[in-house]
């Protein structure tokens, strides 16, 4: 074979060698882009193609002690737009501005943004979405989303709090618990073509899961009473503000709380931020004679006094420290109960003198004034507490009835039911327990005990000598209910004037706290009220409010009443002040033994009945719950004086 035909075959066998590894190359290649790298290529043409917008993860629900539901998450409507995709964006913006109820500048601002996804509107009505639906935009898309709703508007509203659009929680237990309520968010995918304009108007939401339910210790009725009742004794005394705490004695669970003026979370934009403040942690006040109490119990757990001790009361005025203490009454000789009863500042004064400085204010932070009670919610104040190196004479006489030192709603309520169960100071707490996505429970709160502040012995003679004070005579009788033995202590503090840097002339702070019953004390129950007018007494402002919860709360709880209790006869109103209602049946002379005709309850709620009572007036005993199945007397029957009258409830089927 000559030169140029074996050169010629090795020059085709090079070529078919080149051909053969280039197919090789080429195959190798495929295999990596479509078997090797498959995984990641396809994944990067979905980022190329697709548009990824996160949108709010679904928060779980807040419920009350019953399984009532607080807050929830409702699914609604979001609007938003690809603006790659809309040809006359001038008059879709016009169009859009006007079923939206949006600044039509605004939406065609955010049509010529340049943007490839914008949002127009978040969580709409129902109207609104379908107005954008009837318009059939294209470039235009809805999808859906979670929104936060407080079914029971101002009910409980200061407690359980709000959020943000975020939606992050912004004040109350959704602030507090907000890590356990909110859950993981998904996303919003809608296709674009390689400009990045959309190429369709609707997108799908994948992936995220709802946050955990939080169950509170808070009970829907008995929070209904007390904001009820509060929001009545500040209008009817033209107050500025009011606060309201009840808490379980041996627990610490608080039951109900409450603050007004209030307000809808459902409609933030129509209140101050003032209205948010849950004032029992946040307000901080001169407690006045509410604290004789943990003064009484600090002198006898020390052995200063005994409650049939002496005290010479200077007939209303003692000089301290180059100042003179005044009594409203000019009394004598009392014994330490009396000193308690009839609210003696002199008294006071002359025990806090006998117990000293520094034993009065480690009993005093003991029962946990001057410090934060450490309850779940946020924005809690410790209140002052100066420490004892600081006090001068005129000082500790003030300190003794109250007037020097500042606490909060939720510390005085916290401290009495260290009374009340004996001597055991409790963590308040607000969340029962946190339920998973699946039911299962995720973690569970219970009662703590911080300290022993005194001994049961001394806790039971402060006790009864809180009942003297609801008794005739007393500055409380009327926190007094019928068939019910109650405990407690009036307060009348003045509060200091920022300008001049004393105490106001005409400023003063309403207060009571007590327990129920006095034998057995289930519930505390602390009510303030700021800056009522008239005469400013806590046994004529704030005692009848607590009267009217207890004795609601002791029907609603089912507590045995105390046949042989009754409500003292109440002196006259001072000319002047409103007459307030004690919340029982009126105890007057008559010859009618009729006091009124029998509503017809059946079917009615446990609030219906609860509004119908406070209207007529008349105390019944409820039990069981869901609806009135069974009353007595009869509907429109006449209701006798003494005679029982009941409704019972039971779950409609």
């Amino acid at each position: 074979m000559s030169a140029p035909d074996r050169w010629g075959r090795v020059r085709i066998h090079l070529f078919n060698a080149g051909f053969v590894l280039l197919f090789l190359v080429v195959l190798g290649r495929a295999w990596q882009l479509q078997v090797h790298s498959r995984d990641k290529f396809q994944e990067r043409a979905e980022q190329q193609q697709q548009r990824v917008v996160p949108v709010t993860p679904q928060r779980g629900t807040i419920y009350d002690v019953q399984g009532k539901e607080l807050a929830v998450s409702l699914e609604v409507d979001s609007i938003y737009a690809h603006p790659g995709q809309i040809s006359d964006k001038k008059v879709v913006a016009r169009q859009l501005a006007k079923s939206l109820k949006l600044s039509r500048r605004k939406v065609l601002a955010k049509l010529q943004s340049g943007k490839s996804f914008v949002w127009l509107k978040r969580r709409v009505s129902p109207q609104e979405s379908d107005r954008v639906k009837e318009l059939k935009l294209g470039g235009v898309g809805i999808t859906r989303e979670h929104k936060r709703y407080y079914p029971n508007s101002r009910l409980g509203a200061q407690i359980v709090g709000f959020t943000g659009v975020d939606p992050n929680g912004l004040e109350g237990i959704e602030l507090h618990y907000d890590s356990d309520l909110l859950g993981r968010g998904g996303y919003l995918i809608s296709q674009r073509d390689a400009l990045g304009r959309g190429l369709t108007g609707e997108g799908r939401i994948h992936g995220g899961h709802r946050g955990n339910d939080l169950f509170l210790t808070l009970d829907q009725n008995l929070q209904y009473v007390v904001q009820k009742e509060l929001r009545l004794a500040v209008k009817e005394h033209r107050a500025k503000s009011g606060s309201a705490v009840v808490m379980e004695v041996d627990t610490g669970r608080v039951v109900a709380m409450a603050s007004y003026p209030d307000y809808n979370p459902n409609a933030l934009a129509k209140y101050r931020p003032g209205q948010w403040r849950n004032r029992p942690v946040a307000d901080a006040y001169e407690p006045g004679s509410t604290l004789k109490v943990f003064l009484m119990a600090a002198a006898l757990q020390e052995n200063i006094v005994r409650p049939n001790s002496r005290i010479n009361c200077e007939k209303g005025s003692y000089s301290v420290g180059g100042q003179t203490i005044h009594d409203r009454k000019p009394f004598g000789r009392l014994r330490a109960s009396e000193v308690l009863k009839y609210s003696s500042n002199i008294g006071s004064a002359k025990i806090g003198q006998k117990l000293g400085r520094e034993r009065l204010h480690e009993y005093l932070t003991a029962f946990g004034f001057g410090e934060r009670s450490g309850v779940d919610l946020p924005g809690e104040v410790g209140g002052l507490l100066r420490a004892p190196r600081d006090w001068f004479e005129i000082d500790l006489a003030a300190i003794s009835f109250g007037q020097g030192l500042t606490v909060t709603p939720l510390q005085l309520a916290t401290a009495t039911s260290a009374i009340a169960n004996g001597g055991r100071l409790m963590r308040p707490y607000v969340v029962e327990k946190v339920v998973g996505e699946a039911g299962e429970i995720l973690w569970r709160q219970k009662p703590e005990m911080i300290r022993r502040v005194v001994d049961e012995e001394t806790a039971e003679r402060v006790r009864a000598m809180m009942g003297t004070v609801v008794e005739k005579g007393g500055t409380g009788m009327r926190a007094a209910i019928n068939g019910y033995r109650v405990a407690g202590k009036t307060g009348t503090s003045q509060k200091v004037d920022p300008v001049t840097g004393g105490y106001s002339v005409d400023k003063r702070v309403a207060s009571f706290i007590g327990f129920a019953p006095l034998e057995n004390p289930k519930l505390v129950i602390a009510v303030v009220v700021d800056e009522p007018k008239g005469l400013p007494y806590g046994g004529l402002v704030a005692a009848p409010v607590f009267a009217k919860v207890a004795r609601q709360a002791m029907n609603y709880l089912q507590v045995p009443a105390t046949a042989l209790a009754k409500a003292p006869q109440l002196p006259p109103i001072p000319r002047g002040v409103t007459p307030v209602s004690t919340g029982g049946l009126q105890q007057v002379e008559s010859n009618e033994p009729e006091v009124g005709r029998m509503p017809d309850f059946r079917g009615m709620s446990y609030r219906e009945v609860m509004k119908t009572m406070e209207k007529t007036g008349l105390n019944i005993r409820l039990s069981g719950s869901g609806r009135v199945v069974e009353q007595s007397p009869s509907p429109h029957r006449p209701v006798r004086f003494g005679a029982e009258i009941w409704v019972r409830f039971a779950p409609v089927i």
